[in-house]
């Protein structure tokens, strides 16, 4: 999640407060940012949200080059 990581530097935001906005855990937070844990329409909006921007703002990129 390219985008997601770039974004959440560029406000310098760390793994733990974006979990905290979230209401998740840092490692869940880390493991979707990383690939690690698939990402829910849900979580997607809640991200988004986060940012005051639309999901495909943000993932549309990252889910139209996925191989």
């Amino acid at each position: 999640m390219k985008k997601l990581k770039e974004l959440r530097k560029e406000n310098k935001f760390s793994c733990e407060l974006m979990a905290k906005k979230l209401n998740i855990t840092k490692p869940f937070y880390w493991q979707i940012e990383n690939r690690k844990r698939r990402l829910s329409y849900d979580m997607a909006i809640r991200i988004a949200e986060v940012f005051k921007m639309k999901p495909d703002d943000i993932f549309y990129d990252d889910f139209k080059n996925k191989d």
